[in-house]
């Protein structure tokens, strides 16, 4: 489900990045094993279940039980959570 000017944010992928401390925490939040972060969370905004929407200044991309979170204007990939998992 793609909502607002998201195609803003899928224009723009190439510019998606973080900081070394982004990486720690995404990785850490979502218990992510992968050696690419950035691009791990490329290929969920591009997949076609993502849920994309922008509130403010940052976007809010839920897909496959997580929430990615990035700033809307510099795309930095800000934090990475689990959501709505059953136990």
């Amino acid at each position: 489900m793609i909502e607002n000017n998201t195609n803003e944010l899928l224009i723009n992928l190439d510019n998606l990045h973080t900081t070394e401390l982004g990486i720690e925490r995404i990785k850490r939040n979502l218990s992510l094993d992968v050696e690419d972060v950035v691009n791990w969370c490329r290929e969920k905004i591009q997949d076609s279940n993502a849920s994309i929407t922008r509130r403010g200044k940052n976007w809010y991309i839920n897909i496959n039980y997580c929430e990615i979170t990035v700033n809307a204007y510099s795309y930095t990939i800000i934090t990475a959570h689990k959501k709505g998992m059953v136990s």
